[in-house]
């Protein structure tokens, strides 16, 4: 136990060698230029990774990622980054295999949380994971035409390799290759499909396709006998809960079995990118969640800047630069808990009102947003090496038919009016009426329990693993920008259910104002700094 427990402490270097040790023909670094990490033989790798997870300790598996090497060589890659959840940088490991019949051991036996994201893996790259048990689309409709993240795929009236396509630049004739389709889009179908004759998919047909083709009623259960019922909720619009459905089997008012149903609003924002230069990208992140577009942004910055900087003439962002983005994606995370909070409280009951109350403090952040960026939801505001633009002197709006006054505020007295008195002062007036509110938490404690090892093991993530009792956060986990110098703490809940999960995204908030506060005087100091740092390629 004492040599496990030292193994734990082992940096990413150390630990690679104990592996290489143990299975020195099944595990190679790689050594490809720009790469990280080992390759391990497919053959070995349930071994590999029960040893990655037990006996080193790196118990959270963050991601599982297809890679598509055609014309580099011949081979698919699965990537796998596993971390712990007490700190500390990941571990990068990797299977190949070939592009005719990639296969590949399945880890949900090892990591559960490698489920969903297998799935995915099989949908866009056709990997098929041996041992997975349900190894089927989650993004795409069944009848999809071939799996698009291959590097071979080509969509139905596919351009050219790289924009802008010829037909729309320089010339300024526009011409939409998908007007040649006789469906009016870019997409394929299977050669029997005939839009003028679709039937629906019969219940029984679809709901087998979702692992619930039995008869519920011959279910095992438990105390009073009550019939059976499968119902959907969902698919909601995307502007409230998102594009989301779950088919849940009821055993009277108790959910017995849950199986959710995603991808009605799949872009493929991943296949768009390949075409797009880094920068192009950048507007995309925004809509990957219309709710934290700056938070996305700055994810999508820091990975570029992580490729940028293994160039010698690259320069990091200024230092008003870095506090002009931790400013952003904290009044980005409040925004994302008061509409998360609001409609959790709308579903349990609380009808509109406190979604109302908390939608009046976003709009003053939006309003912010909008100011400095020039958009309120897609704000494409991060850049490589800095920011889109400084704060403006002023904020100003035209009266209009919600608003009937013209304002005008400096953009720093109505900044340092919404963190230090605004902002408080709503949080603490929500709090008195709701937190401890009888209804509240007779509809939250004690339900939707997930226990701490059971939330790592399924690779949870953000406030939902914090409220099970895991304080981790990547802040403090891997640190970046300038939040090692920010104090705050990370708020964790105790019991793992739904009034935790409210506490938690509560208490977020209020270390948001409070990393907020620490930032109000370091922009009056840095008044004037360059916001963003040429990028030379």
């Amino acid at each position: 136990m004492d040599a496990v427990a030292d193994n734990k402490q082992l940096d990413i270097s150390a630990s690679i060698e104990l592996l290489r040790e143990r299975w020195p023909d099944a595990i190679n670094h790689d050594n490809r230029d720009g790469f990280s990490g080992i390759i391990v033989d497919p053959a070995q790798l349930d071994d590999v990774a029960l040893a990655i997870r037990d006996e080193l300790g790196f118990d959270y598996l963050s991601s599982v990622t297809g890679v598509d090497y055609l014309g580099v060589s011949d081979h698919m890659e699965v990537v796998y980054h596993a971390y712990r959840t007490g700190g500390g940088p990941g571990l990068v490991f990797k299977a190949q295999t070939g592009r005719d019949d990639p296969r590949v051991p399945s880890l949900v036996p090892v990591w559960p949380g490698a489920d969903f994201q297998e799935r995915e893996a099989y949908d866009l790259y056709g990997i098929h994971f041996e041992g997975h048990p349900n190894l089927r689309r989650i993004l795409l409709w069944d009848g999809f035409d071939g799996h698009p993240m291959r590097k071979d795929w080509q969509e139905a009236y596919y351009e050219e390799e790289h924009k802008p396509f010829d037909s729309r630049w320089p010339g300024g004739q526009v011409y939409r290759a998908e007007e040649k389709n006789v469906f009016g889009k870019n997409v394929k179908y299977p050669d029997d499909f005939d839009l003028g004759r679709l039937n629906d998919v019969s219940e029984s047909e679809l709901y087998q396709g979702l692992g619930l083709g039995v008869d519920v009623q011959a279910l095992d259960s438990d105390g009073l006998r009550t019939d059976r019922l499968v119902v959907n909720l969902g698919p909601h619009h995307p502007s409230t809960h998102g594009v989301f459905r779950m088919v849940v089997t009821l055993d009277g008012e108790t959910i017995a079995s849950l199986d959710p149903v995603m991808g009605y609003l799949h872009r493929n924002h991943e296949k768009i990118g390949e075409r797009n230069s880094f920068l192009h990208n950048m507007p995309f992140t925004d809509r990957l969640d219309y709710i934290s577009s700056m938070s996305n942004n700055l994810g999508y910055a820091l990975a570029v800047e992580q490729l940028l900087s293994q160039g010698a003439r690259y320069s990091p962002p200024s230092y008003r630069a870095e506090c002009l983005r931790v400013l952003m994606v904290e009044l980005t995370r409040i925004v994302n808990h008061l509409w998360s909070l609001g409609f959790l409280l709308n579903d349990l009951g609380a009808f509109f009102t406190p979604m109302l109350y908390a939608n009046n403090e976003r709009e003053k952040i939006l309003d912010f947003f909008e100011a400095t960026a020039g958009s309120r939801l897609m704000c494409n505001y991060m850049r490589f090496a800095g920011v889109y633009r400084d704060l403006p002197e002023r904020i100003r709006s035209v009266a209009n038919l919600v608003n009937d006054k013209v304002r005008d505020y400096n953009t720093m007295d109505y900044l340092t009016e919404m963190v230090n008195e605004r902002l408080p002062r709503f949080l603490d007036e929500y709090d008195t009426l709701l937190t401890r509110n009888e209804i509240l938490r007779e509809r939250t404690v004690g339900v939707g329990v997930l226990l701490a090892e059971d939330a790592i093991a399924l690779s949870t993530c953000g406030p939902l693993l914090r409220a099970s009792g895991v304080p981790y956060d990547v802040r403090r986990a891997e640190p970046y920008s300038i939040y090692p110098e920010l104090d705050f703490d990370i708020p964790t809940g105790m019991n793992g259910d739904i009034y935790d999960r409210y506490l938690v995204r509560f208490q977020e908030m209020r270390e948001s104002v409070r990393i907020l506060k620490q930032i109000l005087p370091r922009l009056e100091q840095t008044q004037g700094h360059e916001v963003v740092t040429k990028v030379r390629h």
